[in-house]
């Protein structure tokens, strides 16, 4: 059933590129005050469907809702003090440091008769600040490590100032003392009531740090829910094409997948 105080939700959402149908017919609703974490094989349209609830994909059909209002019709600056986006891999230009990175996130309070003021200056050494990085603010981006570097991008998101955080995948390329690192964060920013989704690989850190799980499969929602609910072994069979063993985290009690082998499908046996 369709929970419609939800304040982010994707209603028969169709999104393509060049023509390609990704995802198609799509109904998701976000828990509010959650983490959220979408999961599911390279190319079954997690990260499209977050650029979508973002704003920076239109869809081909159906709609965005943030707020009971559609997210195409709201004035681009209200979407972004509303929803802070840090998309895949992000690029920062030469010569940046660290907190002009973080500034950046200021911009959708800034106008010609709004100029940068101490509430701007205070978000900023704020969001250095929950990051860990005031000691690195004059450092440039281009300098820093891998997981210091993506603390840089988070901080830019949360100087925005939004309580609704898009993270598409937020440990990518960091070792895993930085991934813990990254989402010790993400839950912590979830404890001070920011809402977030974020796109992840990794199952058990998935079903770790994330209360809701969104299991998603050629373009489609397979299985939303609790990680208990949703990391069974046959939807890891279904979604992933493994058979596993699920287990209880030792650590967590929360479900950790075990995988034992590919799902090969029989070959045929000429006549």
């Amino acid at each position: 059933m369709t929970n419609t105080t939800a304040r982010l939700r994707a209603e028969k959402l169709r999104l393509a590129y060049d023509g390609r149908t990704i995802v198609d017919d799509l109904d998701l609703d976000i828990p509010d005050g959650r983490v959220t974490a979408v999961i599911g094989p390279n190319g079954c349209g997690k990260s499209t469907t977050l650029r979508a609830l973002g704003r920076l994909l239109k869809p081909r059909a159906g709609s965005v809702i943030l707020d009971g209002e559609l997210i195409d019709r709201l004035p681009t600056r209200d979407v972004a003090r509303t929803i802070g986006v840090l998309p895949q891999s992000p690029i920062a230009p030469g010569g940046l440091t660290v907190a002009e990175l973080a500034a950046r996130g200021r911009h959708p309070h800034q106008s010609w008769y709004r100029p940068w003021s101490e509430k701007d200056e205070a978000a900023v050494t704020e969001a250095l600040s929950r990051t860990e990085l005031l000691d690195l603010r004059e450092r440039q981006v281009d300098e820093l490590s891998g997981g210091q570097r993506q603390r840089a991008w988070i901080a830019m998101v949360l100087a925005q100032g939004t309580d609704l955080l898009l993270l598409d995948e937020p440990t990518t390329f960091l070792d895993l003392a930085h991934q813990i690192d990254v989402l010790d964060l993400v839950r912590e920013l979830n404890g001070d009531g920011h809402t977030v989704v974020m796109v992840l690989h990794d199952l058990n850190l998935a079903a770790r740090y994330a209360h809701h799980l969104v299991a998603m499969r050629d373009g489609r929602v397979a299985a939303q829910g609790t990680p208990d609910e949703v990391l069974t072994a046959g939807l890891v069979r279904d979604v992933f094409g493994l058979d596993a063993q699920i287990i209880a985290d030792p650590s967590s009690g929360t479900p950790m997948v075990i995988p034992l082998s590919r799902v090969r499908e029989p070959r045929s046996i000429p006549a």
